[in-house]
């Protein structure tokens, strides 16, 4: 009997990596919520400029969101789907009753940091394991999501 998985991987390190993308794939499903929350909820001067990137963030979050919970099955295993299962696993902690321009856009900065720093915990599971996929799938996400941090933080004037 092989030890292997059906796309070629040692069973044991695909659990792992199913274990580490479904925390990430919970945090993922809280700060989709939390910027979705503060697309609805804006207010203020930069209304029009926040509504619209928000909406951009977010509908770019629930792509995301699908091709995490699809690698977490392509690896063999089954994505967390019920929201008291993502509030246990995210550390992105929900974002309530926010309105002010400055503090979503600072709460979108802390979600996509923390959601880069789990990205690189599972790139590196996936190298260790050889697992090219799931490799390839985060670090796109982390260039892309390191230009937003520098982006968020040139709008705050940091």
């Amino acid at each position: 009997m092989s030890d292997t998985n059906s796309i070629g991987l040692h069973e044991a390190s695909a659990s792992q990596l199913a274990e580490k993308l479904n925390h990430l794939l919970a945090n993922y499903q809280i700060f989709y919520m939390n910027v979705r929350g503060y697309h609805w909820n804006i207010k203020g001067n930069d209304f029009f400029e926040l509504h619209v990137k928000f909406e951009e963030f977010y509908t770019d979050l629930l792509t995301k969101i699908d091709e995490v919970a699809e690698r977490i099955l392509t690896l063999g295993h089954k994505p967390v789907h019920a929201y008291s299962d993502y509030a246990k696993l995210s550390h992105i902690q929900e974002d309530k009753d926010v309105s002010d321009g400055k503090t979503c856009v600072k709460g979108v900065l802390k979600g996509f940091q923390t959601l880069i720093e789990l990205q690189r915990e599972v790139l590196s599971l996936a190298s260790d394991a050889d697992d090219e996929g799931t490799a390839s799938q985060v670090s796109d996400y982390i260039r892309e999501q390191e230009k937003t941090v520098w982006m968020l933080n040139a709008y705050l004037g940091r």
